[in-house]
């Protein structure tokens, strides 16, 4: 805890000052993010940082793997969706970028299987990317196996945002675009999905 508050007085003493009138207009006016982003929980990948976003940019929800359900209004619990509800219907966002990243852990949850320790939830929210696992080659294993199933997350979460009716049609009308990108953790390198490859961002 103490960390944590050391950098709360860090951010008071540093950052506050030169944000303050921000963070006002913020209270004042209401949040306006252009842009929704969907990524993984991993401590690793920061949005906010990956793409130098100023506080009120992004509207950002993140969980295991960065993955989006599809479609399915029901009297379960919809974190995400109620997100994606929100940032499309409600803030009228331009854009969804879905963030996936290298070395992912619900990725490899999916290939190799979960610890003991997380079947309650981990192992069923991962069975939601099942269709990435099936497009694996038969020849491809180990990192390549788990860079291929990363980049397969994300269009197939970029699939399942289609299945929104409103995001559908939100799409089809031009005002709302959907981008799918992969960050490297260890080269730092963020790759745009362009067709079905990843290309790094120049």
């Amino acid at each position: 805890m103490k960390t944590l508050l050391d950098g709360y007085r860090q951010f008071r003493t540093d950052a506050w000052p030169a944000e303050r009138s921000r963070f006002e207009a913020l209270a004042r006016e209401g949040q306006s993010p252009a842009t929704m982003v969907i990524a993984c929980s991993d401590s690793r990948v920061a949005p906010e940082r990956v793409f130098g976003a100023a506080p009120g940019e992004l509207f950002v929800v993140r969980n295991v793997a960065g993955l989006v359900p599809p479609y399915q209004p029901d009297a379960g619990y919809h974190g995400t969706s109620a997100a994606l509800e929100y940032a499309v219907r409600v803030l009228k966002v331009a854009r969804i970028v879905v963030l996936g990243h290298a070395q992912c852990g619900g990725v490899r949850v999916m290939l190799e299987g979960a610890p003991a320790e997380a079947k309650d939830f981990v192992e069923p929210w991962m069975k939601l990317a099942a269709p990435a696992l099936m497009a694996l080659p038969g020849n491809v294993s180990g990192d390549a196996a788990l860079t291929h199933c990363e980049e397969e997350v994300v269009k197939l979460s970029l699939a399942n945002l289609l299945t929104f009716p409103w995001i559908k049609d939100a799409v089809g009308a031009g005002t709302l675009q959907l981008q799918g990108f992969r960050f490297g953790i260890k080269s730092g390198v963020l790759s745009r999905l362009e067709g079905e490859r990843f290309v790094p961002v120049m």
